[in-house]
């Protein structure tokens, strides 16, 4: 079983950053908050303590994840002898054909994706057909409304 995770230099940098956050000043604070509720007495009827042991919990769990991501990361940097092609750390800008909008991405690892701000992975629909292609290259996406064709129209 392969358990590498791709990641971009910045993607692994993001990891480390939060995993320092969430170890300090995130279990400080959480820790802060117990002790006050615990001076409060009765713990049975006490909101603000299961509140901080419910936050506690998920940021236990969500360390842990990082603490796997980080072991298993593979950092991927973009491939010189593949430049002007699309590749993980790419950023792109298409064009869709059927509506003539410009959209434009970054190419990142799975852990990383973020399709809201513009990140999509590499093993995404689009990410996935757009790998390895140039500028002026069309390629063709299924996506739940059908088929989305987009251009690549700037690569950097």
């Amino acid at each position: 079983m392969n358990d590498e995770i791709l990641v971009t230099e910045e993607g692994y940098q993001e990891l480390l950053n939060e995993i320092e956050t969430r170890k300090s000043k995130t279990r400080k604070e959480i820790s802060e908050r117990i002790k006050g509720a615990l001076k409060e007495g009765d713990l049975s009827e006490n909101a603000e303590y299961t509140e901080s042991k419910d936050e506690q919990n998920k940021n236990e769990s969500r360390i842990i994840v990082l603490e796997y991501q980080i072991k298993h990361a593979k950092i991927l940097k973009p491939n010189e002898k593949l430049k002007g092609t699309v590749q993980i750390g790419s950023k792109v800008k298409v064009r869709d054909i059927e509506f003539d909008e410009i959209e434009e991405y970054s190419v990142v690892g799975v852990t990383e994706a973020d399709p809201i701000h513009g990140k999509i992975s590499l093993i995404s629909p689009l990410g996935s057909v757009l790998m390895g292609k140039k500028i002026g290259d069309l390629v063709d996406v299924s996506s739940p409304g059908g088929i989305v064709k987009y251009e690549i129209i700037e690569l950097y």
